[in-house]
C-alpha cells in the first residue's frame, strides 16, 4: 500500500511502511521467523542511528513463531539505546507475548488486545534414536527455563508462577495482562497516533 507525500518535487507515492518508519513506528506482525527478525534488526539499527533519544513505537500483532528468531529480536529490544515502547494492537501470542512483555519503556495494550503464553513447542516431528530424542528433550527443557526466566524478569513474577501460567495455552485479557505484569496499561489507539 502506498500513500501520497507532498514534497518540494510535488506529490510522491511512498510505501505506508516507510511513512510510518519516518514517524518511528515499526511492526511485529505475522509469524516471527528469521526474515522477520532480520527486518526488525535493520529497522531498529536505522532508527537508533538517526536518533537515540526519541522513542521507537513497536506495534505487535503476531501469533508468535520461532524461538531463536524471537530471542534475536529480544536482544535488540533490550540493547536499543533509543527507548522502545511496545503496543499490542491485536494479539501477541507465544514468542510475540514474550517480546511484548520485554518492553522496558512502556508496554501498552488496546482494549480488545489479547496475550497468550505457553511452554515452548517442538516445531518438527521428533525422530531418531533414543539419544537424539533425549537431547531434543533436554534442549526443550532448557529453552523452557530460559523463557520462564525472561518472563519472570519482565513481569515481576517468580519463575514458578510463570511456569504454572505457561503450562498450557494461557490467554490473558487486557486486564489480566496488567494484573500478571505482562503489560503496564490499557490505552486507546489515540496514544499511538499521538506518538
Amino acid at each position: 500500500m502506498n500513500v501520497q507525500v507532498n514534497s518540494s518535487n510535488g506529490i510522491t507515492l511512498v510505501p505506508v511502511e516507510s511513512r510510518l518508519m519516518a514517524e518511528r513506528k515499526i511492526f511485529i506482525e505475522g509469524e516471527i521467523n528469521a526474515d522477520a527478525a532480520c527486518e526488525f534488526v535493520k529497522k531498529v539499527l536505522l532508527l537508533n542511528s538517526e536518533d537515540m533519544q526519541s522513542p521507537i513505537d513497536v506495534l505487535v500483532n503476531s501469533p508468535g513463531g520461532e524461538i531463536n528468531s524471537g530471542l534475536l529480536m529480544y536482544d535488540v529490544i533490550q540493547a536499543s539505546r533509543a527507548p522502545i515502547r511496545m503496543f499490542c494492537i491485536g494479539k501477541a501470542y507465544s514468542m510475540a507475548a514474550v517480546l511484548f512483555a520485554s518492553g522496558n519503556h512502556g508496554r501498552y495494550i488496546l482494549p480488545h488486545g489479547e496475550l497468550m503464553v505457553h511452554e515452548p513447542l517442538l516445531g518438527n516431528r521428533v525422530g531418531g534414536n533414543s539419544s537424539s530424542i533425549k537431547s531434543i528433550s533436554d534442549s526443550l527443557l532448557e529453552t523452557k527455563k530460559k523463557m520462564n526466566r525472561i518472563l519472570a524478569r519482565h513481569t515481576g513474577k517468580s519463575e514458578e508462577e510463570v511456569e504454572r501460567a505457561a503450562g498450557f495455552d494461557h490467554y490473558f485479557s487486557p486486564e489480566e495482562s496488567v494484573a500478571f505484569g505482562l503489560c503496564d496499561k490499557i490505552v486507546g489507539f489515540d496514544m499511538i497516533m499521538e506518538g
